[in-house]
Formats: C-alpha cells, sequence, structure tokens
C-alpha cells in the first residue's frame, strides 16, 4: 500500500509539471482590491485631474473628515447648476491615470480580473442626482481606455448607501479613467453638494 501510494504521488507530480492539473492564473492569483481612493494619506490610484468641460463649475476637497462614516477622510465635492444652466449644461471631474491625461500619453492601469467598481456616496440634503463612470477616455487619442461603464444616474440619500458599477465582460486591459461623476442642470434645479468614499475596483 505505501508504494501504492508513492507511485500515485510520483504520478500526480508528474502531472503537475506538465500544467494539466495546474491552477488557472485566476485561481492562482486572484484580483486583488484596487483603490482609486481610500482615504488620505492612504496610498491610491489615478488623480482627480480631469476637469470637464473645463473646471469652472465644479469643486472638490478630498480631505474632508465630517461625517465620513468612520473613514479618515472622504471627498466633498461640488457641482454649481447655476454656472452650468448658461453654457454646457453638465459638468464633472476624471479621475485619470497619469493626471492630465486624456489618452495622448502612455498610462493606466491593466485591472483585468476586476468585476465592478465599488464607491460609498451621500448627498448633502438628499435628492442630488449623480452619474458614476469609468473608462471611455481618449477616444480618437492615441492610448485610449479600452472600455467603460456607467451607473446611470443616482438620486442621492442624505445617508451613505454603498453602490457599484458592474463591469462583468468588461475589457479592463488599459483603463485611464478610474473613475468620473457628471451632474446636469436638467436633473438638478439647483446647486448641489455630495461625498464620495472607498472607491475601488473588486
Amino acid at each position: 500500500m505505501p508504494f501504492m501510494n508513492q507511485k500515485i504521488n510520483i504520478i500526480l507530480g508528474s502531472l503537475l509539471i506538465l500544467g494539466i492539473f495546474a491552477p488557472s492564473p485566476a485561481q492562482s492569483k486572484p484580483f486583488e482590491k484596487f483603490y482609486v481612493y481610500k482615504d488620505k494619506p492612504s496610498p491610491s490610484h489615478f488623480a482627480a485631474s480631469g476637469f470637464m468641460p473645463d473646471g469652472r463649475c465644479v469643486a472638490i476637497n478630498d480631505v474632508w473628515v465630517d461625517n465620513c462614516q468612520g473613514s479618515r477622510s472622504c471627498i466633498k465635492l461640488q457641482f454649481d447648476r447655476d454656472c452650468t444652466a448658461t453654457s454646457t449644461g453638465w459638468a464633472g471631474i476624471f479621475w485619470l491615470e497619469p493626471a492630465n491625461n486624456w489618452g495622448d500619453v502612455k498610462g493606466g492601469f491593466n485591472l483585468t480580473g476586476a468585476q465592478k467598481l465599488v464607491f460609498g456616496a451621500r448627498g448633502e440634503k438628499g435628492g442630488e442626482v449623480v452619474t458614476f463612470k469609468m473608462g471611455g477616455v481618449g477616444m480618437g487619442h492615441p492610448y485610449p481606455d479600452s472600455d467603460s461603464a456607467s451607473s446611470g444616474p443616482i438620486v442621492l440619500t442624505k445617508d451613505w448607501k454603498e453602490y457599484s458599477i458592474d463591469l462583468t465582460g468588461k475589457d479592463l486591459s488599459h483603463i485611464i479613467g478610474g473613475f468620473a461623476w457628471v451632474g446636469t442642470a436638467k436633473e438638478n434645479q439647483s446647486n448641489i453638494t455630495f461625498y464620495v468614499k472607498d472607491i475601488y475596483y473588486n
């Protein structure tokens, strides 16, 4: 019997060497949580540098510490509807890699294996309408994003809530636009303030 067990172990070892029973890459190296923003001063990826369309109608404070639901900091964001109502009618911010990269230089990350983009959000008063997205940057430029996804318009509440964007089947091999939000004058009848936290791919 010991001889038989030894023989079986030798055969199994040979099969592993040949790769027949070797674990797949997905099994051997699962996707690790990849933060766009956790809190300050924790390490993160992408930079909130893509002010759309020109930065005049938005404001950001990424070291906000009031009511961040246990996090050391969160991000305070403001959309100036009055500013956009007479021009584009919308505004927002993209987190880019590297900063200010709209697809003209090499950069970004390979996020293959991620199944969703997760983030926490709340409104200052409740009722704020914001669309969150990732990817879609650089179309027509030398180094565009490989895919894109969006939450669609979300009506925020005064309480923190976790949201996610499904990335199933998306080509995430080259992502320079890691996260974004957009507010519109059509969906908001006044200026809005809202907050986001814990933005990560998983």
